[in-house]
């Protein structure tokens, strides 16, 4: 008889057994492995000698008779053999067979849920990357993202509208997508859609435009808006000055609003900043909470980094995250496409990740040698509505200190000029020049707007540079 189909045979005698058989006698009886079925005999394995005499003095009869309740045929012999090396062989390739089969039915598991949750993020318009798990938090998007999971775990109970506002490319559709597949993948129930106002205006333009029954196509979509349980509106800048969407978005937002559904908005300024924004619509924007985000710190960039490099399985030196975190600075989308850059010019050319090679993709260094002490006090001058003069003057007035003590530190940091060579350009002497550095280095430890003057500037000074 084929083995598989003895071991059928004997998992269904098992099941009469453990009918009969005290508990006790379990761990001797199921571990026993079938292995032949030929002339009336059963043949089953054990890897324990002592089980043999216990189930031959206590349940011989008792397998005798489940064999025939199971099989409705009677046995002429149960043997038991003791092969302890084969029993333990048996064993691993059981338990082989058996974490096969488990990680098959995760897998299925995994990919049912997963295409169920693809159809509906296509549906909600989310992008898959987008999610809690690979947003890596820092101090300067700490409070979005504790306000945003707050919304995701309880949404439209606290904050709503839930308002997140920063410059381009600091993580905010990031947050705003995130809040949608939580609530996917927590509650299918409910309905999420996410839009881009730039593509709700072409959509309500298009609308406007197109010949037919008007009101009924209007009616669609306002229905399509309206008709969810969170709203995810993203960039709403884009709406100033456009009458027609601020009317819609207004109506919209109090249709959703007095159905007690959660609206997220991302925009690239405070409500209170985005011209031409009327007052019912800013102070409904500003009803539950704003939030901002900020450039990341270093740490936070090098956490970034690391966190790509992990999502991609590639090992990579602190020295290249160092360098990649110094020089881009202003914003996540630009961090991830330096990373990027460099990933993908390894993989093509087939070497490691070093510093020399990172260096040499990014050249980061060709834009540093550009940029002079002068072109750094030109710019900051410009910054502060002053004149190079009077960075080198000997004048003590607030604004004029504190533009030359950035204008030092920036020529420190970017040029890595010496302290003399600094002193000299700004007609100073030594000491003064390494106190104004020192001083700007310490307060950025807890100055958040000093640490935003300071990338404002790079980003500047870098631009005049091109």
């Amino acid at each position: 008889m084929e083995i598989l189909e003895v071991k059928k045979i004997w998992n269904d005698v098992k099941d009469e057994i453990i009918k009969s058989v005290p508990a006790t006698s379990h761990p001797w009886i199921l571990p026993l492995e079938a292995v032949g079925f030929e002339n009336g005999i059963f043949s089953v394995l054990t890897g324990q000698a002592f089980a043999i005499q216990i189930i031959r003095k206590n349940h011989y009869q008792q397998i005798i008779d489940a064999f025939k309740k199971a099989t409705g045929h009677e046995l002429s012999k149960f043997e038991i053999i003791f092969d302890e090396k084969l029993s333990k062989e048996l064993k691993k390739q059981k338990e082989k067979e058996h974490k096969a089969v488990q990680k098959s039915e995760e897998k299925s598991l995994k990919e049912t849920a997963f295409d169920g949750m693809a159809k509906m993020q296509s549906q909600s318009n989310l992008n898959l990357k987008y999610k809690f798990e690979n947003f890596v938090v820092g101090e300067n998007n700490k409070l979005a993202q504790a306000v945003a999971y707050s919304v995701a775990q309880k949404p439209a109970e606290k904050y709503n509208p839930l308002f997140i506002y920063g410059g381009s490319g600091l993580g905010k559709t990031h947050l705003m997508q995130a809040i949608g597949h939580y609530i996917l993948f927590n509650n299918s129930k409910l309905k999420v859609r996410y839009i881009k106002t730039e593509d709700y205006v072409n959509e309500l333009v298009d609308n406007l435009r197109k010949g037919g029954d008007t009101n009924d196509r209007m009616a669609k979509f306002r229905q399509k808006y309206r008709n969810v349980d969170i709203l995810l509106i993203d960039d709403i800048q884009f709406v100033e000055s456009k009458n027609r969407t601020m009317e819609e978005i207004f109506h919209t937002f109090d249709a959703l609003h007095n159905k007690n559904k959660q609206i997220v908005i991302t925009s690239d300024k405070a409500p209170k900043d985005i011209p031409t924004l009327p007052d019912r619509l800013r102070t409904r924007f500003e009803m539950g909470i704003v939030v901002d985000i900020t450039p990341p710190d270093y740490e936070t960039r090098v956490a970034i980094l690391t966190n790509l490099a992990e999502q991609i399985g590639v090992t990579i030196s602190f020295d290249v995250y160092d360098y990649i975190a110094k020089n881009f600075e202003s914003n996540v989308r630009e961090l991830e496409g330096a990373f990027n850059k460099v990933t993908a010019f390894a993989d093509i050319e087939g070497v490691n990740i070093s510093l020399e090679f990172t260096q040499k993709v990014l050249k980061c260094e060709v834009d540093i040698k550009k940029i002079s002490i002068s072109d750094i006090a030109n710019t900051t001058a410009e910054y502060f509505n002053l004149s190079v003069n009077n960075l080198k003057s000997p004048a003590r007035a607030a604004k004029i200190s504190e533009a030359r003590r950035l204008a030092v530190y920036l020529s420190r940091e970017i040029t890595k000029s010496s302290y003399e060579d600094i002193a000299n350009y700004f007609e100073k002497k030594h000491p003064t020049i390494l106190y104004s550095y020192q001083k700007v280095k310490e307060d950025l430890q807890t100055n958040a707007e000093l640490k935003q003057t300071i990338r404002e500037l790079k980003q500047a000074i870098k631009f005049k540079n091109k």
